[in-house]
């Protein structure tokens, strides 16, 4: 998962992409990077790291121009090599950059493509590359000295052709404007927003509107699955259809977990739909547990507060914050490698005793994925003073992976894989473990927006809805992105990045 963010100004823009960045870095912790555009020439700063820690104020003095883009990365494929950090670059045609979040399901044989057929030359392990070489070959072929806006859409219907899986990207060609669209499924959000100034209308484009908010840009909504927003660097906005063929699903998991609970994704409020996780949540508990002995609910911080809070309400369980989060640390579950995840759940969390001391205690989550967190989470609560701990999840297990943009790539390594729930209970060490049911979280999301019809559920349902996944596919995933492929990568990389001075 990742971030993106882009900004056409009437004022330099390399602050307001750093402001965006910050905003979004729940999104990713592993890179950030910055383009700027000024008079034709493009300045680039990327570098693995928080945002805060990859620009200096002499590097942000070098981003000049009035409008740029801007990416905060995770790697969905194991490497953390600063090279794949993103936007990338490539000079011909025109001089374009890409930041892209999702992953492309067919990358490989692009690449022969790109190789065989456009004589192009990918440099790095990444789709996005990938994606980037194919737009610009699209745009290439049409054969113009002078690009039109319509030059541009058309090259976006030729990525649509030839591009399957997920893929929400800004891409900004040098001297002209800046380009976002969507994959013809809308599986991963971007929202686009202006607001007046004396100088005429500036826009941005990002990953969730509330990068818009707090930069002081009104959303106008999202971009359309398929469809092609181009804001030239005059501040003119055109906007057009550029897919055959549309069938919105978007990522349930987005509202579970990723985004930020003050944004609005496709219209449905992320606070809205974890509040009604929480209701349906609590209607299970009185359904198949209406004699339950809970004491107190405690949230397991930060995205479970707002359903373990509506959870607590309709039961009429006290709330409590029993969890004290240091927030140096970065989110576990987008952490690279088992024994990272391991080391930081220690170092993320405090229990506060007086709050578990001889109590029956429902630890409320918005997942359990993997399952490390949530079992040292459980024992932290036992050896605070809990009688019972009983375990909620607001999203359904979790037993299939994600091919969309979201690191759960080995079905081993996920905890719900070939387990029944009370394995996974016994696996966790919970005296009781509460899943929500995919229907009612379909519902408790779908009910902010009723046009959208169904949703990707893949990493619960094994329904994959690009229809190009299959077992053999998933294998050849899962060897390269598991946590022992990832760490012999990362082994390599920092090898390579020592013989390089780096």
């Amino acid at each position: 998962m990742c971030g993106i963010a882009a900004i056409v100004s009437h004022q330099t823009v390399n602050q307001e992409l750093y402001d965006a960045l910050t905003v979004l870095q729940h999104r990713g912790q592993d890179a950030a990077g910055i383009v700027t555009c000024e008079a034709g020439r493009l300045h680039l700063r990327k570098e693995n790291g928080l945002t805060r820690d990859v620009f200096t104020n002499a590097q942000m003095l070098k981003l000049k121009g009035n409008m740029g883009i801007a990416h905060v990365r995770y790697p969905t494929a194991g490497c953390t090599s600063s090279a794949e950090a993103q936007p990338f670059y490539v000079n011909s045609p025109f001089g374009l950059t890409l930041a892209h979040n999702g992953n492309l399901t067919n990358t490989e044989e692009l690449k022969k493509a790109l190789f065989v057929e456009d004589q192009r030359h990918i440099n790095t392990d990444s789709d996005s590359e990938v994606l980037l070489n194919v737009f610009a070959h699209e745009l290439q072929s049409l054969g113009k000295l002078h690009l039109t806006v319509d030059d541009v859409f058309q090259a976006v219907s030729g990525v649509h052709r030839r591009c399957r899986g997920a893929y929400a990207v800004v891409i900004m060609i040098a001297g002209f404007g800046i380009l976002g669209f969507r994959d013809p499924h809308g599986i991963r959000p971007i929202v686009f927003g202006a607001r007046k100034t004396e100088h005429g209308s500036e826009f941005m484009i990002a990953s969730e509107s509330v990068a818009l908010d707090v930069l002081g840009f009104e959303l106008i909504r999202d971009i359309e699955p398929g469809e092609a927003v181009f804001i030239e660097e005059s501040g003119m906005l055109h906007t057009k259809q550029c897919a055959e063929k549309i069938d919105h699903c978007p990522c349930i998991f987005e509202y579970v977990y990723f985004a930020r609970p003050d944004s609005i994704i496709d219209r449905i409020s992320v606070y809205k739909a974890r509040l009604r996780m929480g209701e349906k949540l609590a209607k299970k508990v009185q359904r198949d547990w209406p004699d339950h002995d809970i004491d107190v609910v405690i949230p397991i911080p930060d995205t479970s507060r707002t359903a373990a809070l509506q959870m607590a309400n309709l039961l009429g369980v006290k709330y409590r914050e029993g969890f004290i989060k240091n927030r140096y640390i970065g989110r576990t579950f987008i952490m690279p490698g088992q024994k990272m995840r391991e080391k930081s759940v220690k170092q993320k969390l405090n229990a506060i005793s007086l709050e578990f001391e001889g109590k029956n205690v429902l630890l409320v989550d918005d997942s359990i994925v993997r399952g490390t967190t949530s079992e040292q989470i459980i024992q932290m609560a036992r050896d605070a003073g809990a009688k019972k701990v009983y375990f909620a999840s607001a999203a359904p297990p979790v037993r299939y992976p994600n091919v969309y943009g979201i690191d759960m790539p080995a079905a081993h390594e996920l905890i719900a894989h070939n387990r029944t729930e009370a394995e996974v209970c016994s696996a966790i060490g919970a005296d009781r473990v509460i899943y929500q049911e995919l229907n009612d979280l379909i519902d408790a999301v779908r009910r902010g927006n009723q046009d959208i019809k169904h949703f990707d559920t893949s990493c619960f349902s094994k329904e994959y809805i690009t229809g190009d996944i299959d077992d053999a596919y998933l294998e050849r995933t899962e060897a390269l992105r598991n946590d022992n492929a990832q760490a012999q990568r990362n082994s390599e990389n920092f090898i390579i990045e020592m013989q390089n001075g780096d």
